[in-house]
């Protein structure tokens, strides 16, 4: 297999999708929402991507088994794997908010080898394969050169689902506040990810995360040259719901502040 061919292809696929789901969002009037559980939505849009993503990727890389989050979970023993978020921010999709997100990433013998995040309403496509550079747009990106946690611009999301680690999760975001530029939240994961790949952000944490989700995004921040890991600083980020990333300047304070605190609380 050409890696570099298929994730060109893969590229190509989602902004073709992508411009079914502006064109859905546009007629948007009644749409139908689906309640997964609470505040945790699904809309005929997300079914309707899903499928056509399934349908494509089949065809770039055939007998590719997949994981999605609208439930298409062909697991077996297929060599690849796609990971696959049909619209992740569907909460802003509902309500016409930037931003949200296509999110493609590609297993390999359960080893994440690539990623796609095509962010629709900027029209930013973020992609990489292994042993490549990251990308946005056909150009280069890495991530921020910034060594010192209290000159970073930080980004997280809110726990939707999950409140039970709410004290300890406020209080990162008391002690982030008082030594950073700030936190955002931008309500995608997949968005949240490709901008500290880019060096829009320094650094982002999240719990309660699901694979389809940080997948491509994982893979996205170090190719770009940053780091990964869960709280504690292990590498169970893809299927252990808790993430953190940054450039490896600030990683080492950041990810101990968060351990720190989330762990005895």
């Amino acid at each position: 297999m050409n890696l570099e061919q298929t994730i060109l292809n893969t590229v190509e696929l989602s902004k073709e999708v992508g411009a079914m789901i502006l064109a859905e969002r546009a007629k948007f009037g009644g749409p139908r929402v689906e309640t997964k559980g609470k505040n945790d939505f699904v809309t005929h849009v997300d079914k309707a991507s899903e499928k056509d993503l399934i349908k494509g990727l089949s065809e770039i890389l055939p007998g590719s088994g997949f994981i999605a989050e609208e439930g298409t979970t062909l697991e077996g023993k297929e060599e690849y794997k796609w990971i696959i978020d049909p619209i992740d921010g569907t909460t802003n999709f509902i309500h016409g908010a930037p931003p949200f997100c296509i999110s493609i990433g590609l297993q390999h013998n359960n080893k994440v080898i690539a990623g796609v995040i095509y962010e629709l309403t900027a029209d930013e496509c973020f992609y990489a394969w292994e042993g490549s550079p990251a990308f946005l747009n056909g150009k280069q990106i890495k991530v921020s050169e910034n060594n010192l946690l209290k000159d970073s611009l930080l980004a997280t999301g809110f726990p939707y689902t999950d409140f039970g680690r709410m004290e300890a999760f406020m209080e990162t975001m008391d002690y982030f506040f008082h030594n950073s530029h700030g936190v955002r939240r931008l309500g995608s994961a997949a968005a949240d990810l490709a901008y500290v790949a880019c060096g829009r952000y320094d650094g982002f944490y999240e719990y309660n995360l699901n694979p389809w989700d940080v997948a491509a995004g994982a893979f996205l921040v170090e190719a770009a040259g940053g780091k990964i890991s869960d709280f504690a600083g292990g590498d169970n980020y893809l299927f252990g719901k808790e993430i953190v990333a940054s450039n490896s300047g600030i990683f080492n304070e950041f990810q101990g502040v968060i351990n720190k605190i989330m762990k005895t609380n």
